[in-house]
């Protein structure tokens, strides 16, 4: 196996997460569903074009940074570790306390183009500062440090996620309609999803913390 893929336990766990973050709503899923719904299917894809194009971002901005750290400063990167698993404990008592509501867009005057619906995707996406802490938070903590193939490593993690998160989107575009249906009308959807996002990441935080603590 190359040294770049993580062993399986991190693979299953990781994809685990990534299909829980994928499937609870945020401004991505909701910019996709208006699109889909006002515009038509090919506005959704063009808006999930825009997505990965941000997550790849996101993932090569993570794995430079943190590569950098595990190298030159180990204790930054512990902490940094800390501190991730705080933030998911934080995520996860947000997730708890929400009332939920995925809020959609009605049509506008002008009917975007594809690209500007791409374009409106990349910037919600690299703009939303909950996707910009889950990276730079979450990544490293399935990577330790001094290992030589972290950067390797991380970059399959953000792959895996987009891999991960495929299936379910693109469901989602066939079938937004109904989706939309489920999150606006029905609370219990919503707040289901929010409790198992948040029982996911108070688990992962609990991990991390027990893990470095015995350090």
């Amino acid at each position: 196996m190359p040294a770049f893929v993580p062993d399986l336990p991190v693979i299953l766990a990781f994809a685990v997460a990534a299909f829980i973050l994928t499937i609870t709503p945020g401004p991505d899923m909701a910019l996709q569903l208006s699109r889909v719904i006002n515009y038509g299917r090919a506005h959704g894809f063009a808006t999930l074009g825009g997505a990965i194009a941000g997550l790849i971002a996101h993932t090569s901005l993570a794995a430079l940074g943190i590569s950098i750290l595990i190298v030159a400063a180990p204790t930054a990167f512990m902490v940094l570790k800390i501190s991730g698993a705080i933030y998911l404990l934080w995520l996860a008592w947000q997730a708890m306390r929400s009332g939920g509501g995925l809020k959609l867009a009605g049509p506008a005057k002008r009917p975007p183009t594809l690209k500007e619906s791409f374009a409106t995707a990349v910037g919600i996406n690299l703009l939303n500062p909950k996707v910009v802490l889950f990276f730079v938070t979450f990544l490293p903590q399935f990577v330790t440090a001094g290992d030589p193939d972290a950067p390797g490593k991380l970059f399959f993690l953000g792959g895996e996620f987009i891999v991960v998160s495929l299936p379910f989107t693109v469901a989602m575009i066939y079938g937004a309609e109904w989706l939309a249906k489920a999150f606006t009308s029905s609370k219990w959807v919503e707040r289901a999803l929010n409790w198992s996002f948040a029982g996911v990441f108070t688990a992962f935080a609990a991990t991390i913390l027990l893990a470095e603590g015995r350090r």
